[in-house]
């Protein structure tokens, strides 16, 4: 999947993201985040899916819906660095 194809992807989950969750900060934040970088080659034309994805020692990546919820309900104030 070439770069056009995963912005894509990227803003289509996005859009998705923003039928749920509120705060522009934790939008904005996923956008910035290049999951691609997270997940093996093989499953990065998948990295926008909203799912959970495997990844490497039997671990997986959250699914982004319930990464961008937990954080929403933190209530941040800005400057907060959060690590799922």
């Amino acid at each position: 999947m070439d770069t056009m194809d995963l912005r894509a992807a990227k803003t289509r989950l996005i859009r998705h993201l923003r039928q749920e969750i509120r705060d522009e900060r934790v939008l904005a934040a996923l956008e910035r985040v290049p999951r691609e970088s997270f997940v093996p080659p093989e499953l990065r034309p998948r990295a926008y899916d909203d799912a959970a994805l495997p990844i490497k020692q039997g671990q997986s990546i959250s699914q982004p819906f319930i990464v961008a919820l937990m954080t929403e309900v933190l209530e941040l104030h800005g400057g907060e660095r959060v690590l799922e």
